[in-house]
């Protein structure tokens, strides 16, 4: 027991940084293309509490992570935002989706550079660098995830974005039952044929960006 809470503790600050930028994201680029929605309602905000799901972002990943479940499953309260009300909806609709997963992507290749920068100080702490493992698999986990094209998933606002008009609106109507797809995918261990690939890619090309970086090191 004591193992798994240490283990937990690893992942506490990366999974909240991760859901805080990842849906402060989507508010920024909202307001950005003209829906302030979000950013009346206080999302727009780095303080993780706003974006906090009681049940979607605590009690589901905990009682799943200590009930040794084979997948790990949760979420933030979603960001809204009126796609009325952006410049061009159906367009703009793509960047404010992708404005989280690209937030992800970013905070994986900044625990890629804390990671290397222990090293560089040669700080010895196991706890900080398990700590900047988990931000980078965390931040790739939710990446990948979020990408997948299935609304009303990240991945299936951008779908639904760059379809044609007439086959984006039939698109759409798998919405309402998008979240219990996604669910019986992660189930069914059918989902990891989409995330190994996406994370395997999105990490290939964050260790050439840092490459310079590991080459100054080694």
């Amino acid at each position: 027991m004591n193992e798994l809470i240490q283990n937990f503790s690893v992942y506490v600050l990366p999974i909240l940084f991760a859901i805080t930028l990842h849906e402060a994201a989507h508010a920024y680029a909202a307001k950005y293309f003209g829906d302030s929605t979000a950013y009346v309602q206080g999302r727009m905000s780095l303080n993780p509490v706003r974006h906090i799901d009681p049940v979607g972002t605590l009690l589901i990943p905990i009682v799943l992570y200590f009930v040794g479940s084979p997948f790990l499953f949760g979420y933030a309260k979603p960001v809204p935002v009126d796609w009325g009300k952006l410049r061009n909806p159906k367009r703009d609709m793509a960047w404010v989706a992708l404005a989280g997963p690209a937030a992800n992507l970013l905070m994986a290749l900044l625990w890629m550079l804390f990671s290397l920068a222990l090293v560089a100080f040669h700080v010895n702490e196991d706890f900080f660098h398990k700590m900047a493992q988990a931000g980078i698999i965390v931040n790739l986990v939710i990446f990948a995830f979020n990408l997948f094209p299935v609304p009303p998933l990240d991945g299936g606002r951008i779908m639904f974005s760059i379809l044609p008009n007439r086959l984006a609106y039939k698109y759409g109507r798998m919405e309402p039952y998008g979240f219990f797809i996604v669910l019986a995918l992660l189930f069914l261990q059918v989902l990891k044929f989409w995330m190994v690939p996406v994370m395997t890619a999105a990490n290939f090309l964050l260790q050439l960006l840092v490459s310079p970086f590991t080459f100054l090191l080694s």
